[in-house]
Formats: C-alpha cells, sequence, structure tokens
C-alpha cells in the first residue's frame, strides 16, 4: 500500500529553490547562511515528506534534478510566488503614502503620455519625491528587478519570475525614411528590399534581449541605445528604420519622413506593460501612477479611427 506524503514545511521549499537557483548545497549554505549539512539535512526530509528522490546523487557530483524534483520545483515556485505575492499585498494595505517613488520608463512610451501621467502625477502627489529614468526594453525590466526602480514601463519580454505586469495598452510601430532613400523613392519594394539597406535596429544591453531581434529584417544594422538619435540618423537619409508613429507623426505630415510600404516588414503594435516585483508593491502613489496609465491606454482605444 502507497502511503500519503506528507507535508513539507515553507522552509524545505525555500532550500530546494536555493540549491537549484545557485547550483549546489555549499551555494545554497552560503547563501542562507547555514552549514552545508543542514541543507543536505532539509532536502533529505523533504525527500522522505514526499516519498520521492528530488536530486540524482549517482551519476553527477553537480546536484541535478530528476523528473520528480523537475515537478516538485515547479509546484514550490508557485507556493513560494503564492506566499511573496499575500506577503507583498499585505504590505501595500499596511504602507501609507510613499516619500518617494523611482519609475523607469520604455522609451517608446509617447510623449504625450508621458507628460499626461507626470503631470498629472505631481498634481496628485506633491509631496512624493519622483525619480525618473528612460531605459530601451529589457533594460527596464532589469532596473526593477535590481530595485532601482519600483515601478516600470517595458515591451513584451518574456515572463520573468518575481514580476508582476498590468497591461497599458501599445504603441503603433511604422517602418519610415527619409524621402530621399532609396526605399521611399522606389515605385514598388519587392519582398526582400530592405535587406539591401542599413536597417537602424533600437537595442540594449541587457540578458533579457540579449541575441534576440524585434522586427528585424536587414542583414546590414546599426544598432542604438537611444531613440533620439536613430530619430536623427533617419531624418538624414542614413538606413531606415521602425519608429512610434505618434513621434514621428509631424515628420509624416510635413514629409521629413516617408512611411514606407515593405512587403517583409508589417507595422505593428508594440505591446507595453506596468511592471512591478512581486514582493514590492508599489504603495498608494505608484497605484495611481499604474492606473492612470491604463486609463491613458482606454483613452487611446476610445478615440475614433
Amino acid at each position: 500500500m502507497i502511503s500519503e506524503p506528507g507535508t513539507p514545511t515553507l522552509d524545505q521549499l525555500k532550500v530546494l529553490l536555493t540549491v537549484v537557483d545557485v547550483g549546489s548545497f555549499a551555494g545554497a549554505a552560503r547563501k542562507l547562511n547555514r552549514a552545508t549539512s543542514v541543507i543536505s539535512y532539509s532536502i533529505a526530509n523533504l525527500e522522505a515528506q514526499l516519498g520521492l528522490t528530488l536530486f540524482d546523487r549517482e551519476t553527477t557530483r553537480k546536484p541535478q534534478l530528476t523528473e520528480a524534483g523537475r515537478m516538485v520545483l515547479a509546484e514550490a515556485r508557485r507556493v513560494a510566488n503564492g506566499i511573496d505575492n499575500l506577503r507583498a499585498k499585505s504590505k501595500g494595505m499596511l504602507q501609507g503614502l510613499e516619500s518617494e517613488l523611482h519609475i523607469v520608463l520604455d522609451t517608446l512610451l509617447p510623449e504625450h503620455r508621458v507628460v499626461d501621467a507626470l503631470t498629472s502625477f505631481r498634481e496628485h502627489f506633491p509631496t512624493v519625491n519622483l525619480h525618473l529614468y528612460v531605459e530601451s526594453l529589457g533594460a527596464v525590466t532589469r532596473l526593477v528587478l535590481d530595485r532601482v526602480a519600483t515601478i516600470g514601463v517595458a515591451g513584451p519580454l518574456v515572463t520573468v519570475d518575481g514580476i508582476e505586469k498590468i497591461g497599458i495598452g501599445s504603441v503603433h510601430m511604422v517602418p519610415v525614411a527619409a524621402p530621399g532613400h532609396p526605399l521611399a523613392t522606389a515605385e514598388e519594394n519587392l519582398p526582400g528590399a530592405g535587406r539591401e539597406h542599413v536597417q537602424l535596429v533600437l537595442t540594449d544591453r541587457s540578458e533579457f534581449t540579449k541575441g534576440r531581434d524585434i522586427a528585424v529584417v536587414g542583414t546590414s544594422t546599426w544598432r542604438l541605445a537611444d531613440l533620439s538619435s536613430k530619430h536623427m540618423l533617419l531624418k538624414a537619409g542614413i538606413g531606415w528604420g521602425n519608429m512610434p508613429e505618434p513621434m514621428i507623426r509631424d515628420d509624416l505630415a510635413t514629409g521629413r519622413l516617408v512611411h514606407l510600404d515593405m512587403p517583409d516588414s508589417i507595422e505593428g503594435y508594440y505591446v507595453m506593460d506596468a511592471i512591478h516585483r512581486t514582493d514590492t508593491p508599489p504603495g498608494p502613489a505608484g497605484r495611481w501612477l499604474i492606473e492612470r496609465l491604463r486609463f491613458q491606454a482606454q483613452c487611446d482605444d476610445a478615440e475614433p479611427a
């Protein structure tokens, strides 16, 4: 007869997660400030509680999860995240108005949204000292994870453990070039035309977007970390690229830039989220700012085409 599994403790699950995250029992002991023997004992007790072998101790010196271990690890992460979320929400209920707030915005967030959000914030919370950073792509998430910023506005990224996301709309991205650029003067751009010319690409150095290209079709690319530099080079006729439509609306109206019709560069929408750490929820002022960003997106959606 198979006995029922016991009930693991939160501490046992924390030890398991730490061993996996740092890659060794000794490393987990250092991180948790415990003896290695205590870590081994906790894992052994967890295995005994569940009646499962979590680590392969026979074929490798480094702890490798068994199939059962991988299953338990996934559940342990869910439990740990649930506890963090409960503590975070409780902290938010107890927290008074912040004395300061650090935020980081994706450089693609349209100017009118930035101005509206920050102007309204100062009107509603004049005593809150606001610190602003502007970054690109994965660098936004990095600053939030590193606790440099409490709130970020980030573009589309893979799910990151410990980060909560709240949808705040998107920005329309369109391929453009200067009016004298070959892609702008051609009667028709055939598939593959973009590969024959320098494409200006916004990039960053964070691990979240390392080696990942978004809407890149050119084989020759200039990679820029600054959107204003990309804008300047586009108007100078040096390359082509995708830009947020609100930022170049006047350029398109005056002819400084031309909206390209390119079969291999489909325009689309850059989805954005307000993000914060699960264990560090924003206070009243931060929550208000997120709601303002959500309200902006609802107003944009309601505008007539």
